[in-house]
């Protein structure tokens, strides 16, 4: 009888025990651990998809140093101290980051064909496969311990970031980038798009979008011919011819364009507009917003790239003159009134009015903004996305806004004469509004909203500063030299007789660190407070030649004179001066 009963309460410790399975299995058998924990720590692991060898020792159920001797003894694996190797030492760039963190596996020993990795958990064959697959070589595993080894991962990973981050991303693992929908984010595009294409596919997209952000490029075209593909970058606001891949490829780089940026692939006859986020590590991800469009031969792709660190330089590296950085400062704080950027499109306006948000954006405010798209995402601030389609536009954004208790209130642009006007009372009823328009000058801005229909009374007592904005490439300092130019020339581009004596021409030569003699760009700007005198013209219907006879008169510099300060200190050309303040 006892032995049936022994039998009996003896049989579900049986079936229990066959449930576990690797090295659980094997300290229950040793008994080193209860099978009831066993099977909880077992379901912990997966629950929270811990390494079962981190699980074990995390819940206290074995020392981390017992268990790596146990698991060399039961399985005939080689045991190494970790922490006696130097991590300067160990075979770089032969693992990607995702194989790191997914299988939980260090090389660190490479010999001809034969590779050793540490390991922890002595049943994780996976990651031996993996590993021999991933390299081509031959693996052998060598068991540390497991707190060693995360240590050792989370080192590698650290100083893998900080590579990226100081040597301009040429080190980065084009197969693990993380892509992530704006729409979804946490969504991990390549296992989606590797039903769409190909490895090599995605990995020259990837290298093509990571030279771009390494080359400081502004946006990338991917643009489909009859017998060719061709790709360019903006650099510095002109387009560069970067690569011409096989022009048979060219539908398989817009799927998977597309594919990142959550659009529909089989659809082929009309534009689409989408975005993603390339993270390309724990403290810097970069916006991509992409436009396609329909041509003869293919779609053409066009991507804009949102850097949120460009929203971050400060005012002091935008390139205004200490007087007009002045006005700036002085405009933005005030409690109410309207500040307007304008330029054409490409002229940094965004990023001029970002820096002002940046500069404003502190608990005592409440700052919201509408925008067509959301370029650069700042925290702090309550930023809409317009839909025209669900009615949600500029307009009814603002009128949504103004029920919201708002300090400060960003426009993306004044399109109509609604917004106008709403954004008018706004500046007139205790508000601070910021917005942009596409206009040439400062005094034209004025004539552009009277001609929409703002009556000139209500501009007169709202607006406070008009900016207007170009940006010009700035000659490379390793390159740039000196060049001689007639008097007769010199005094046709603007500059006066009196300047003469001591100006220094420069121009582009070209070298290794630049674009054809130039790199990066600084701002030119046409700074205009509405004085009281200037306030009378608006008042009395001026026209802007009135306004700019004004403007001379109480001394404000106008972009050309700005652009030519900038010669004078050497920052850019006369020729590219010439290019954008040209009448």
């Amino acid at each position: 009888m006892s032995n049936e009963l022994t039998k009996g309460k003896s049989h579900p410790q049986r079936g229990t025990t066959q449930t576990i399975s690797g090295l659980a299995k094997k300290l229950v058998q040793l008994n080193l651990l209860e099978e009831k924990k066993a099977l909880a720590i077992i379901e912990k692991s997966k629950k929270n998809k811990i390494p079962l060898v981190t699980c074990l020792i995390e819940e206290n159920a074995i020392s981390a140093s017992e268990l790596a001797l146990i698991s060399s003894e039961a399985f005939g694996i080689p045991l190494m101290d970790l922490k006696c190797m130097n991590l300067e030492r160990l075979p770089k760039n032969i693992l990607s980051e995702a194989l790191l963190r997914q299988y939980h596996g260090v090389p660190i020993y490479k010999h001809g064909n034969r590779l050793y990795v540490a390991i922890s958990d002595p049943t994780n064959l996976s990651a031996i496969d993996e590993f021999r697959f991933s390299t081509g070589l031959s693996v052998e595993a060598i068991l540390v311990e497991d707190p060693d080894l995360r240590t050792c991962i989370q080192a590698l990973l650290s100083s893998s970031e900080a590579e990226m981050l100081s040597s301009g991303l040429e080190n980065v693992d084009l197969d693990s980038l993380e892509l992530i929908s704006i729409e979804e984010e946490g969504l991990q595009l390549n296992s989606i798009v590797s039903d769409v294409e190909d490895a090599p596919v995605i990995r020259f997209v990837n290298k093509i979008l990571l030279d771009a952000i390494n080359q400081g490029a502004s946006d990338i075209h991917f643009e489909p011919y009859e017998k060719n593909y061709r790709i360019r970058y903006r650099q510095d606001g002109i387009l560069n011819e970067v690569s011409n891949p096989p022009a048979n490829i060219g539908s398989r780089l817009c799927a998977r364009l597309k594919v990142m940026s959550k659009l529909d692939i089989s659809e082929r006859r009309i534009p689409q507009d989408g975005r993603f986020k390339m993270s390309l590590s724990k403290h810097r991800s970069i916006d991509f917003r992409v436009s396609t469009c329909p041509t003869l031969f293919g779609e053409k792709v066009v991507m804009r790239i949102l850097d949120p660190t460009s929203a971050q330089l400060g005012i002091d590296a935008l390139g205004y003159d200490e007087k007009q950085k002045e006005f700036f400062l002085d405009a933005i704080h005030r409690p109410q009134g309207m500040v307007l950027v304008t330029g054409p499109t490409g002229s940094g306006k965004t990023i001029s009015l970002y820096t002002a948000l940046n500069i404003l954006n502190t608990n005592s405010v409440n700052i919201s903004t509408v925008e067509d798209p959301i370029e650069i995402n700042l925290p702090g601030i309550n930023q809409v996305n317009v839909n025209p389609k669900a009615g949600l536009t500029f307009f009814s954004a603002l009128k949504s806004f103004l029920r919201q208790d708002p300090d400060i209130i960003m426009i993306g642009e004044i399109r109509d004469l609604e917004t106008a006007e709403t954004a008018v009372k706004a500046a007139q009823t205790g508000h601070m509004v910021l917005s942009t328009l596409h206009t040439n000058s400062a005094p034209e801005t004025i004539m552009r909203l009277v001609n929409m229909g703002v009556e000139s009374f209500n501009l007169a007592t709202s607006i406070i500063l008009i900016i207007a904005q170009r940006l010009a490439r700035k000659l490379c300092p390793h390159c740039k030299e000196r060049i001689e130019i007639p008097k007769e020339a010199i005094l046709q581009f603007g500059f006066k007789e009196k300047e003469l004596a001591d100006l220094k021409i420069y121009g582009p030569k070209g070298c290794d660190k630049c674009n054809r003699g130039y790199k990066g760009r600084v701002g030119l700007y046409e700074v205009l407070p509405i004085s009281k005198e200037m306030g009378n013209i608006i008042m009395k219907n001026g026209s802007a030649i009135d306004i700019a006879d004004q403007m001379d008169k109480e001394g404000f510099i106008t972009l050309r004179r700005a652009a030519l300060n900038k010669v004078k200190l050497g920052l850019t050309s006369l020729e590219e001066i010439n290019r954008v303040t040209r009448d």
